[in-house]
């Protein structure tokens, strides 16, 4: 009766008729796929040429790391500081660390090495027993060290602080 006058038909009918729409999303599906596995072939098999620049740039950049760093390791003289806390007796760390001066930056660094360690003793005075549990600790203060020695000499000057030895008493 609707086909031939026109009214518009129930909703089960509707739902019948658009069968296209899905089949144009599957198409389009499987054409995204077959273009993204076609660009991942392309990037493993392409010329020969292309990964020996790229291991050579690489290898070539790993080497002046290596010899950079090398050369800038500054041990800094063990600390030893009392902890805060409200106990009876008194806490102590003793922290043993190396500072990584940037490239051509050592010298520098040596020099200002006492402006360093005085940047350093107030936040080491500050810690508590407790700031010392576990392993996130010693992160959390290996990244402050880093950010007051960088604060204290300068952007640029240090590449790393390596702590060596944090031990509680």
């Amino acid at each position: 009766m609707s086909e031939t006058t026109g009214e518009t038909p129930p909703d089960g009918a509707d739902v019948a008729k658009k069968p296209g729409k899905g089949r144009l999303i599957a198409i389009a599906v499987v054409l995204v796929g077959l273009l993204a596995g076609a660009g991942g072939v392309y990037w493993y098999m392409r010329p020969a040429e292309e990964h020996a620049e790229e291991k050579q740039a690489e290898a070539s950049s790993e080497e002046a790391e290596e010899g950079d760093v090398s050369a800038s390791y500054i041990e800094v003289p063990p600390m030893m500081v009392n902890l805060r806390g409200g106990g009876a007796q008194s806490k102590f760390v003793k922290l043993r660390f190396v500072i990584v001066a940037a490239p051509g930056k050592t010298d520098a660094v040596k020099a200002r090495l006492p402006v360093v360690l005085d940047a350093l003793q107030p936040f080491l005075r500050e810690l508590r027993p407790d700031d010392l549990n576990g392993s996130a600790a010693v992160f959390r203060i290996k990244e402050e060290m880093m950010r007051r020695s960088t604060e204290a000499l300068g952007k640029g000057m240090v590449r790393d602080v390596l702590i060596q030895d944090l031990i509680q008493q």
